[in-house]
């Protein structure tokens, strides 16, 4: 959704490079990482990264938790090492202020209570058919995944998981129909990048989207 006016110095600590290379390192790891993760990845000091860290966290785009080392428990185990992680908190920014997130949930009331078939059936074509397009255009299908917001990555197995669902905010109360419209748009993104349609697969787990690319195998 977009954000207000009352964002905008949080965001605009990102317009210091050294914050924007702390910031996106966080953004893209799947666990809260500590001061001197991001510092070695970032090749500043501790105390320099510490410091643009605890900024970003004011300012709510990173969230702070507090855990020792894996294995390390009881005493003489240490203090508890601070840790960041991308928030949860949906930011984005536009003047004049637009409120896309409240057409959508608007959208959404009148799919979950209008009849199920007509309104569905155009629903998922016309998602798979912006899937299609998506695909078309981007190439192939990592690019055209991270353009819309999904955040793929590939596990081990070669299954492709996808990291964030770009309707994080209306799939909290229409989680059947938000489920539905991104697999049909994921089907419809591997038929544009030539790849088969039925490796979507519904797959619910928190922390992720509810699709899963399963492995491309001959």
């Amino acid at each position: 959704m977009a954000t207000s006016r009352e964002d905008v110095p949080g965001l605009g600590l990102l317009a210091d490079p050294a914050r924007r290379r702390l910031y996106d390192f966080v953004a893209g790891q799947r666990i809260a990482v500590t001061r001197e993760d991001a510092a070695t990845a970032t090749g500043m000091s501790r105390n320099l990264a510490a410091y643009h860290l605890d900024k970003l966290a004011e300012a709510g785009l990173l969230d702070i938790s507090y855990a020792r080392e894996p294995g390390r428990t009881g005493p003489g185990s240490g203090r508890p090492s601070k840790r960041y992680v991308r928030s949860a908190r949906e930011v984005a920014i536009s003047f004049p202020p637009r409120n896309y997130s409240l057409l959508a949930h608007i959208l959404a009331d009148a799919a979950d209570t209008a009849e199920a078939g007509p309104v569905r059936a155009t629903l998922t074509g016309a998602a798979e058919h912006a899937g299609r397009a998506l695909g078309e255009q981007a190439g192939d299908l990592g690019s055209a995944l991270t353009t819309a917001g999904y955040e793929p990555a590939t596990t081990a197995n070669g299954d492709v998981v996808l990291h964030n669902c770009p309707f994080h905010s209306i799939v909290q109360d229409h989680t059947e129909l938000v489920c539905t419209l991104n697999h049909s748009i994921i089907r419809g993104t591997l038929a544009g990048t030539g790849g088969d349609p039925d490796r979507a697969e519904l797959d619910p787990c928190d922390g992720r989207c509810c699709v899963v690319i399963r492995a491309d195998t001959p």
